[in-house]
C-alpha cells in the first residue's frame, strides 16, 4: 500500500475530477459516511449517543459536516461546532454545510465566551468526538482559537475520531509545532500519510484506518509515489520458498563481526538472530579477549577469536587481515553490534568495509566509525546497509537529532543518495530508504521494543536473510520479521519484553510468511 504526502493527495484529487469525472462532493460524501460508521464503532453504536463534531473551514470540515449528517441518521445526538466561516467554504464543503443544516442541525460557532462555555458542557456529556478541524493542510504554529479548541478536546478525554489527520499534525513530517488532537482512531482518506507514522504524529494518530473513499485504485497504486507500507503479503512475495533439497551452505554463510569487553550480549543476539531467520551457517568473529565468554555461551554459532593485542576490542593489522580472510568465505557480513568506539576500532571498521566484497550490513558503532567521513561510504565496493537509530543517524550526518527527526524521511533520502547506501532508520516507525529514493515503512512494531539489544536482533535478522533472497530486498523483509516478532512478544509481555524475547519469536514470524 502506498503512502502519500499532502501534495500527492491533492494531485490525485485533481485527477479524480479531471480524468474520471468524479466530483469532490462524491468523495466527501463517502468520507463522511465512513467517518460516521467508524465513529459509531468507536463509541459502541451511535444510537442515542451524544457526539461532538468539530468542523474546520476546509474540505476536512466538509467531511465533518457529512459525518454529522450520517451520525444523525444513525440516531446520534450531534453537537456540531464550526471554526470557519460559511462564506469561505469551497463548493463541496458548502453543500455539506447546507445539507446538515437543512436536517435541523444547529451549527454552533466558537466566537463568544458563551460559545466556549456551551462547548465545554457538550464535551463533558459527550460519548465521543469527531475531529474534522484541520486535515492535511496544517503547517507551523496554530491560531490561538484552534489551539484552545484542541486543548478542550484533549482535556475532555473522550473517545476521539480524527478525519484524515489529527488536527495539528503535519501530514508530510508528523511534526507537531504546538499541539495536536490526541485521537483514538484516525481515518486516512485515500492513502495513509507520512505523518501518520513518523515524528509525534505516530503518537497522536492512534489506530490508523485507511479507506479509498471511492478513488479509483489505479490512482492510489501509481508508481509516482515513492513510499509504501511493508505489509505481510508484500514481505511474503519477496521471500522465496525453500527447496526441499537445500543444505546449510545454500542457506547462507554469514559472518558477524561483533563484541568487545563489556558488550558481548550484542554479539550473541545478532549472530543468533541470523540463525533464527534461517541462515545455514553463522560465524561470530570476536576480539580474542572475549572469545572464551562467547564460545561458552554460543552453541549453534561458530565463534572464532580475532587477535586484539589484549585490548578486548577490534584493531590492528593482524586482526584486520584475519577478519578479512573470514569475510572472503562469507555470503554476507554484519559488523558493528557491541564493537565499541575505540579509535583503533573505528579505523578497523573503515579499512574492513573498504575491502569486503560480500554484501555488508553495518550497525551501531560501525556506523559511528564513519561520522564525519560519509564520503567514504560512497567508495565502498558494495552498497552497504546501515541500521542506525536516530541518535546514530544524526551523529553520522553531523546534525542535531531534533533536526533529523523533524524531517526524517527527506533526511534519510538525501543521506541514502549521497552515501550510496541503504538506510534502515529505527524510529517510531522503522523506515527503509534506498539510494534511488524508494522508501518503505514498517506496519509492525510497538513501544515495548525500545529496549537494549532490539537493534542487534534487527541487524542480525537482515544479515541472516542475505543468501536466502535477493540481498537488496532483505532490509524490507528483515524489518517486517523483526517488527512482527516484537508484536507477537508484546501480546504476552507488553513493555516488559526483552530483546531475547523478540529473538525467540523470529521463527514464528518467519513461518507466518511462508505458510
Amino acid at each position: 500500500m502506498n503512502i502519500a504526502f499532502a501534495a500527492d493527495m491533492r494531485a490525485i484529487d485533481e485527477r479524480v475530477a479531471g480524468e474520471y469525472g468524479l466530483p469532490a462532493l462524491a468523495l466527501m460524501e463517502n468520507a463522511g459516511r465512513r467517518t460516521a460508521e467508524e465513529t459509531a464503532t468507536l463509541v459502541g453504536d451511535a444510537r442515542g449517543k451524544a457526539i461532538c463534531v468539530f468542523a474546520g473551514g476546509g474540505n476536512n470540515g466538509g467531511d465533518a459536516f457529512a459525518a454529522a449528517r450520517h451520525l444523525m441518521n444513525m440516531g446520534a445526538r450531534v453537537k456540531l461546532f464550526f471554526t470557519g466561516r460559511a462564506e469561505h467554504l469551497g463548493d463541496a464543503a458548502r453543500a455539506m454545510h447546507e445539507a446538515v443544516r437543512a436536517m435541523g442541525a444547529e451549527v454552533r460557532p466558537l466566537e463568544s465566551d458563551r460559545d466556549w462555555d456551551r462547548l465545554r458542557v457538550s464535551l463533558r456529556f459527550a460519548d465521543g468526538v469527531v475531529d474534522g478541524v484541520l486535515g492535511t493542510g496544517v503547517q507551523g504554529e496554530l491560531r490561538k482559537p484552534v489551539l484552545r479548541l484542541i486543548e478542550e478536546i484533549n482535556t475532555a478525554g473522550k473517545p476521539t475520531f480524527s478525519i484524515d489527520m489529527p488536527s495539528g499534525v503535519e501530514a508530510d513530517t508528523g511534526r507537531v509545532a504546538s499541539l495536536a488532537v490526541q485521537a483514538n482512531r484516525t481515518l486516512a482518506l485515500g492513502l495513509a500519510k507520512v505523518g501518520h507514522f513518523l515524528g509525534q504524529g505516530a503518537n497522536y494518530t492512534g489506530e490508523l484506518l485507511v479507506d479509498d473513499i471511492g478513488i479509483p485504485h489505479a490512482l492510489l497504486a501509481g508508481n509516482a509515489l515513492r513510499q509504501s507500507l511493508i505489509t505481510a503479503s508484500a514481505a511474503a512475495k519477496l521471500l522465496p520458498a525453500r527447496r526441499r533439497d537445500v543444505h546449510k551452505g545454500d542457506c547462507g554463510r554469514i559472518l558477524v563481526v561483533a563484541g568487545s569487553v563489556g558488550m558481548t550480549g550484542a554479539a550473541a543476539l545478532a549472530s543468533e538472530a541470523a540463525l533464527r531467520v534461517g541462515a545455514g551457517l553463522v560465524t561470530l568473529a570476536v576480539p580474542e579477549r572475549v572469545y572464551e565468554v562467547l564460545a561458552a555461551k554460543m552453541q549453534e554459532v561458530m565463534v572464532v577469536p580475532i587477535p586484539d593485542e589484549g585490548k578486548g576490542c577490534f584493531g590492528g593489522m593482524d586482526g584486520l587481515q584475519k577478519t578479512l580472510s573470514r569475510a572472503a568465505e562469507a555470503d554476507a557480513v554484519l559488523i558493528g553490534p557491541g564493537i565499541g568506539r575505540a579509535p583503533e576500532t573505528a579505523e578497523f571498521v573503515r579499512l574492513f568495509a573498504a575491502d569486503v566484497k560480500a554484501p555488508l550490513v553495518m550497525d551501531a558503532d560501525a556506523i559511528w566509525a564513519f561520522a564525519g567521513q560519509t564520503g567514504a561510504l560512497r567508495e565502498l565496493p558494495q552498497v552497504p546497509i546501515l541500521t542506525p537509530h536516530i541518535g546514530e543517524f544524526a551523529h553520522l550526518l553531523g546534525k542535531p537529532a531534533d533536526e533529523v527527526r523533524g524531517n526524517l524521511l527527506q533526511t534519510a533520502r538525501d543521506a541514502a543518495r549521497e552515501c550510496q547506501a541503504v538506510f534502515v532508520v529505527k524510529s517510531e516507525c522503522t523506515i527503509v530508504v534506498y539510494p534511488d529514493g524508494d522508501a518503505f515503512f514498517t506496519s509492525c512494531g510497538n513501544a515495548g521494543m525500545a529496549t537494549a539489544g532490539s537493534g542487534d536482533v534487527l541487524a542480525g535478522t537482515i544479515a541472516g536473510l542475505m543468501r536466502q533472497m535477493e540481498s537488496g530486498m532483505t532490509p524490507i523483509v528483515g524489518v517486517h520479521l523483526h517488527g512482527r516478532a516484537g508484536d507477537l512478544t508484546y501480546e504476552r509481555k507488553g513493555n516488559g519484553l526483552m530483546a531475547r524475547d523478540i529473538l525467540m519469536k523470529l521463527p514464528k514470524a518467519l513461518k507466518e510468511l511462508t505458510m
